[in-house]
């Protein structure tokens, strides 16, 4: 309960006032209906619009906290530039950055610079935290690449190097990381559209046992479905680029994040890459890149690729099953036409579709796929999918949708930048996504409305335990 009636202060984060730029510039709404839609004051959107330009810049910087609502500026703040400053430099030089080394190091600059301060433990968290700074150990380490095949011979002797240069790895140590283009919306029969087109970089070691969180990278910063969304708690990472592809830039942020964890945990292992994404400037730690030779035009002979095409498949079939049993029970429950449902798929939904997909791929395919292509010890024959096609549709149409993207001549056209509010219509992210937020109480009762349908209509078993911890996690944020 509210005490003496004062409305309690709802701070924006970063991600959600970038939301708020992108409304204000697309929509044409009023200051005060997207404060009313933000749940906040028509000032605080106005204060919004005069730092515009500081918010852009503190989001393209991809250092600061993108979930951090309140900036306080430091009463230190030219130390605090400084040692993020020296810091930089460090890392460059590939130093051993710890928590006792940037204390000392404050307290020099500060000295330097004449000031009476002490640096604290507190201090240095919330320094960590302003700047988005993490660190672990930093080793020089150079990249293994794999050698390029003669250009007189059309066979590509990559496969034959590959167990030399990864001997010394473990499978669980192994990592092999792909591209998937996806039509996230398109419907077998549909015409496909650019604007429908996410990429997906998935990454998997070669036993199967550890999957990484998927990158989905799409066009829109903000895209409207995520109005009101932590996007550092879904399943998946996604980030934007001007034509929806994996750009350098997100592929270096992607392997640095990589990198750090493999050195928290202590792990010394091996990334598989193809020879387009080899960089001079991409030096991790804790990994060995091993880039694949470029595969020789007209050449038909099997060659190993970073993520094994049949990885790649049983996703896309998992994904594509998703969907189209999504499509299949809101039709069935409505009078919209499968096509129109379709069209209301989100990004936001993609993304978790995405992710149930990938959780879904089994361990065993994976072991399977490593070790036809010599990354790993284990053995045995491939197949396709255990996937069961759904229900009215044959077998080879099922396999001809999820084969889409790769069967199109050429890909995707991407829509002028000018499109973004068309888009938007046609993808049906319209208004009815900027009610009100879901409450506690809505939780709560969603919860009971979804036990009591497991009730009346009987489920799998364990299903129940999966609702208890469900369950559980909704009381626990509700407290």
């Amino acid at each position: 309960m509210e005490l003496n009636g004062k409305k309690k202060l709802h701070a924006l984060s970063l991600a959600e006032k970038i939301q708020v730029l992108e409304m204000l510039d697309e929509s044409k709404m009023s200051q005060s209906e997207v404060a009313r839609r933000f749940q906040v004051s028509q000032p605080q959107i106005s204060r919004i619009c005069k730092n515009k330009e500081k918010l852009l810049a503190d989001w393209c910087s991809g250092t600061a906290n993108r979930e951090r609502k309140r900036k306080r500026e430091s009463k230190y703040s030219s130390i605090d530039e400084a040692l993020l400053c020296w810091f930089h430099i460090a890392r460059t030089k590939m130093w051993d950055v710890t928590g006792p080394m940037l204390l000392q190091k404050a307290k020099e600059l500060a000295d330097i610079m004449g000031q009476e301060f002490v640096p604290s433990i507190g201090w240095l968290v919330r320094w960590k935290r302003r700047n988005n700074v993490c660190f672990g150990q930093r080793h020089p380490a150079r990249a293994v690449h794999a050698p390029e095949p003669p250009c007189d011979k059309g066979l590509a002797p990559a496969s034959l190097s590959l167990p030399q240069l990864l001997k010394d790895f473990a499978p669980d140590n192994v990592f092999g990381c792909g591209e998937v283009v996806l039509l996230y919306k398109a419907m077998p029969g549909r015409e496909w559209e650019g604007r429908e087109r996410l990429c997906v970089a998935l990454c998997v070691n070669g036993s199967g046992t550890e999957k990484r969180k998927p990158m989905v990278v799409g066009r829109r910063l903000a895209p409207r479905c995520f109005f009101g969304v932590n996007t550092e708690a879904l399943p998946v990472l996604y980030r934007s680029s001007a034509d929806g592809q994996l750009t350098p830039e997100l592929f270096s942020e992607w392997l640095t994040d990589f990198d750090r964890e493999m050195g928290r945990q202590h792990r010394s292992v091996a990334l598989v890459l193809d020879a387009e994404r080899r960089c001079p400037d991409l030096e991790p730690a804790n990994i060995r890149l091993v880039f694949l030779p470029p595969r020789p035009r007209h050449d038909d002979s099997p060659s190993p690729c970073p993520l094994h095409p049949d990885i790649v498949r049983d996703f896309k079939s998992r994904y594509k099953c998703r969907l189209l049993g999504k499509v299949s029970s809101i039709g069935s429950e409505t009078d919209s036409s499968l096509a129109s449902i379709a069209a209301s798929i989100t990004v936001l939904d993609a993304l978790h579709m995405v992710a149930a997909a990938w959780d879904k791929v089994q361990p065993s395919l994976v072991e399977r796929c490593f070790g036809e292509a010599s990354c790993s010890k284990g053995k045995g024959s491939l197949g396709l999918s255990s996937l069961a096609p759904p229900r009215g549709m044959s077998l080879e149409d099922f396999w001809r949708f999820v084969d889409m993207e790769t069967e199109l001549a050429c890909p995707p056209a991407l829509p002028p930048a000018g499109a973004y509010k068309e888009e938007e219509e046609e993808e049906g992210e319209g208004e009815d996504l900027f009610g009100s937020l879901p409450t506690k109480a809505d939780a709560l009762k969603a919860l009971g409305t979804l036990r009591r349908w497991f009730e009346c209509n009987g489920s799998a078993e364990g299903v129940f335990q999966q609702f208890y911890s469900c369950e559980e996690e909704v009381e626990r944020l509700c407290c």
